[in-house]
């Protein structure tokens, strides 16, 4: 009896473990947004230089991915075009680089962050912003990843580290590094994933796109 008992409590145990974790985040989960103009006025009126800050205050935030070292932040739009977007940030806060546009996705590098545009692969409408610390960058991201917008000996530099890339690509071998956000998914490869109970949540920075309403 005490067997068959134990066995129900952690069937039971089991089940609410299951109920209690959300489903990977979606981008119909972005709600009503300003218009186009007025996110570019909140873009270009914001009093930080930090690329994140500006960000947090003025778009939604989707999505944040965790690492054993530091977390990178999704934000979304449905406002903007890849161009416009990358364009519109650019101007608000230059960038240290800028990349060239591959596979429908664009980086800048600033200071202290990578920063990521591409196309969402759920709904080419939306663009999504990731936003890299560069200990997450260089903890986390596959060179050959990056190597697509820029070159080794760059990369190396930015993320004020020798031989970074070509250390990497050793610790990559396997195929377990992480390569980019994308909907729909919870890991990433290694210890990468995402912190589902913090998405959905405007910036307490900002307050996201609602505010002002």
């Amino acid at each position: 009896m005490k067997k068959w008992l134990l066995l129900l409590t952690l069937m039971l145990l089991t089940l609410l473990t299951a109920c209690g974790e959300a489903d990977p985040a979606s981008v119909s989960e972005i709600p009503d947004e300003p218009s186009k103009a007025d996110l570019t006025d909140s873009l270009n009126n914001q009093f930080s230089g930090d690329v994140e800050t500006v960000l947090a205050n003025v778009f939604y935030k989707l999505d944040t991915v965790v690492s054993d070292s530091a977390e990178a932040n999704i934000y979304a739009t449905r406002q903007f075009t890849l161009d416009e977007l990358v364009d519109e940030v650019a101007s608000a806060i230059p960038p240290k680089e800028t990349s060239e546009k591959y596979d429908n996705q664009q980086m800048l590098i600033y200071p202290n962050h990578f920063v990521t545009f591409k196309q969402s692969e759920e709904d080419d409408q939306v663009i999504l912003m990731e936003v890299a610390p560069d200990t997450f960058v260089r903890n986390n991201y596959s060179p050959n990843y990056l190597n697509n917008f820029f070159a080794f000996a760059m990369l190396n530099r930015m993320l004020s580290a020798d031989n970074w890339a070509e250390n990497r690509r050793n610790t990559c071998a396997n195929g377990s590094c992480y390569g980019g956000y994308s909907t729909g998914t919870k890991s990433f490869g290694g210890d990468v994933v995402t912190n589902r109970t913090n998405r959905g949540m405007f910036s307490t920075r900002g307050g996201g796109p609602s505010a002002g309403k």
